[in-house]
């Protein structure tokens, strides 16, 4: 089975001074989390799809799908989110175990929830280069020369630019596995973990790549509100 999980646990910090997370936020008429679901809902071979966010939000995010995709609303499942980003990976497939059994070959397709600007090619080579290598990252190429600093305040190395790459989501795994490698982790290493490709990585185990576009932005910051305008003006959601 294929269930998509969407992330939408953040509380928007670095928006600024709003009065709701950011994924609750109306660009061009909608907020931006609605137009992520709407993405999902188009691909059917998701078993389920769940919705992770705070628990203060839950009520508000079921009233939002209700709203905007009634007929589909039977397909999303609206959950806690956890503590921490990983921490709510692990709490959407324990909903998984939870409702529909876990076994090996169980997949889940992680989203931001505000990076509505996916396509449907990006989606459908998550969940199969999923089944066939079992982890996935969604990236695209840097263009900008990458810089590392060891203190801060000077440069430690360059590296070698054609090698780097910019992360993205979706983001894909077999269930079961990652939630083996998570529990497996030290403390110290959840401390050091920025995603859940990271997990994987930390234990050795291979990550395949997925192409992704460069208007699959994350909308962070109050100029990328400025920017999901355009391109939802501009069409790009129909991609």
């Amino acid at each position: 089975m294929v269930f998509g999980v969407i992330l939408a646990g953040g509380i928007g910090s670095r928006m600024g001074n709003v009065e709701k997370p950011k994924q609750y936020i109306h660009v061009g008429g909608k907020p931006i989390l609605i137009y992520t679901l709407e993405k999902f809902l188009q691909q059917e071979e998701f078993e389920k799809l769940l919705v992770l966010c705070p628990q203060p939000w839950v009520a508000h995010t079921e009233s939002l799908i209700q709203k905007y995709c009634p007929e589909q609303a039977d397909q999303v499942a609206v959950v806690t989110g956890g503590d921490t980003r990983n921490e709510t990976v692990m709490n959407a497939i324990a909903y998984i175990e939870e409702s529909y059994g876990l076994d090996d070959e169980t997949l889940i397709v992680t989203h931001d929830s505000v990076r509505p600007f996916l396509t449907r090619r990006i989606i459908q080579e998550n969940i199969d280069y999923g089944k066939k290598y079992g982890a996935v990252d969604t990236v695209i190429p840097s263009t900008d020369t990458i810089v590392s600093s060891g203190d801060g305040q000077v440069i430690s190395e360059i590296p070698n630019r054609s090698n780097m790459y910019q992360g993205q989501t979706p983001q894909t795994f077999r269930a079961k596995r990652l939630r083996e490698l998570y529990q497996s982790l030290t403390e110290e290493e959840k401390k050091i973990l920025t995603d859940a490709s990271k997990i994987c990585v930390i234990k050795g185990e291979q990550v395949h790549l997925v192409q992704g576009e460069v208007y699959n932005i994350k909308i962070t910051y109050p100029y990328d509100l400025r920017v999901a305008e355009s391109l939802i003006d501009n069409n790009i959601l129909e991609e």
